[in-house]
């Protein structure tokens, strides 16, 4: 009977250790010793991207890096001109994480490190728990210029074109909600400073400390319609678009209050910004305005957008503006593809295994002169080739054609001509070539390997 006892009371101490055991492992606890939901994740590339999910798909984890390598060589200016330094740069090195957590909630950190200077990029959290609604807060492009909202890992030309380097704004802190069903998006969002570096976050403090200058703001919203969205192989889009915007303090304190406008002609290694109308004092507000239209056919695709903005000063205001065009040809068979939700392209199929080669052409133009502001302007003819090996890797031929005038001068420090002794001269009053001759001209010839993980 003891001899029974005993060997059942030993049992019961085997099945209780082998729970305890049991419940050990499947349990586990953070740093600070609170249990923790887990889920097994497969981990696989897609496209040569890495991804970690859940077997129940509703969590998903994944890397977005990118390295892009850039060379560029000038000639064609006048010799006794500016000189344009030919060079290699690294004009992108991303590491970006993503995450989709729930169903419903999304989150991104992605940051920049080319030639050596960290910048931070994305910073977002994402709900997407309402039908149809997308609302998002943080540090992210606004919804403005589909050029600009392009990821730069899809961009046709190695550049984007003047008039959305210039006018187009970029990555702001704010919130934004949009709106996609069907053939229907729309957006609207406020902005406010910029984060970009060290000395964006200086300068907002800065303002807000010795000044106690309040950050600014914009407000920006798009309106896109797309029928045919749900074609493969052909496609139209057409949007609209606006963006008030007041003066911010990621400015240096002694800009407060202004705007200024300015781009470069070609690529990153070209450092000279010959279009820039300086800092616009007292400045009011911003209209910032355009439409933009895109469509596909199998492998060809076209693209344009006009922007304009009327830049509100004391009893009076100045208007600027340009546009670009562009077309695309995908020579092997390859399929364009458009991104419907963000009303952009995106990826294309390639037409053979290896991959593919695009053809694109572009046409661009840019004008900050107004009134008593003479910033310049210029325009670009534009001429690609871009080899597609698989899905991670490409290759970017550009040759541009670069034409100023002669108010695009850098704010008086590049030359734009000849005065009446013959000497060069950065003073466009001075210059005596005719009307249309004056402004620097050159070419470029630029190259772009790129790798995508």
């Amino acid at each position: 009977m003891r001899k029974t006892a005993f060997l059942t009371l030993g049992a019961l101490l085997l099945i209780s250790g082998s729970m305890s055991a049991q419940e050990n492992e499947e349990v586990r606890y953070n740093q600070y010793g609170v249990a923790v939901d887990r889920k097994e994740l497969h981990t696989e590339a897609r496209n040569n991207i890495l991804v970690m999910e859940s077997k129940d798909q509703s969590y998903k984890l994944w890397m977005d890096n990118r390295v892009q390598v850039d060379g560029a060589s000038f000639w064609g200016a006048k010799s006794d001109f500016d000189r344009i330094g030919n060079g290699v740069s690294t004009r992108r090195v991303r590491f970006a994480i993503k995450a989709q957590i729930t169903k419903d909630w999304y989150g991104e950190v992605d940051m920049d490190m080319a030639d050596g200077v960290f910048e931070l990029k994305d910073a977002i959290i994402e709900y997407d728990g309402l039908k149809n609604v997308e609302l998002k807060m943080g540090n992210f492009k606004e919804d403005f210029s589909m050029e600009r909202t392009t990821t730069s890992r899809y961009l046709q030309f190695i550049e984007r074109p003047m008039v959305t380097q210039a006018l187009a704004p970029s990555r702001h802190l704010g919130f934004q909600a949009a709106y996609l069903r069907d053939h229907f998006r729309a957006s609207i969002g406020t902005f406010f400073q910029a984060i970009e570096g060290a000395e964006a976050a200086e300068n907002v403090q800065n303002n807000n400390k010795d000044f106690g200058r309040s950050q600014g703001y914009s407000i920006t919203s798009k309106i896109g319609w797309m029928p045919y969205n749900q074609e493969r192989t052909m496609g139209v889009y057409l949007a609209g678009k606006g963006s008030y915007r007041t003066p911010k303090t990621d400015e240096a304190a002694s800009d407060y209050g202004g705007m200024r406008f300015s781009t470069r002609n070609s690529t990153s290694i070209n450092r000279k910004k010959y279009i820039d109308t300086d800092v616009i004092p007292n400045v009011h507000h911003q209209w910032l305005y355009g439409i933009e239209s895109a469509g596909y056919y199998k492998g060809m695709k076209y693209q344009t957008e006009w922007i304009n903005t009327h830049v509100a000063v004391p009893g009076e205001g100045y208007d600027f503006g340009g546009y670009y065009a562009q077309v695309g040809f995908l020579l092997l068979g390859g399929q364009q593809h458009f991104n419907v939700a963000e009303g952009e392209f995106t990826s294309i199929a390639p037409g053979k295994k290896w991959g593919d080669i695009e053809l694109g052409l572009r046409y661009d133009y840019l004008d900050l002169n107004d009134r008593n502001i003479y910033g310049g302007s210029g325009q670009n003819y534009t001429a690609g080739l871009t080899f597609y090996f698989g899905n991670s890797v490409k290759m970017v031929l550009n040759y541009m054609r670069s034409i100023n005038d002669r108010y695009a001068n850098g704010k008086g420090k590049l030359i734009v001509g000849h005065d009446a002794a013959g000497k060069p001269t950065a003073d466009f009053t001075k210059v005596t070539e005719p009307k249309g001759k004056g402004g620097i001209k050159y070419n470029t010839l630029a190259v772009r390997f790129e790798i995508n993980f």
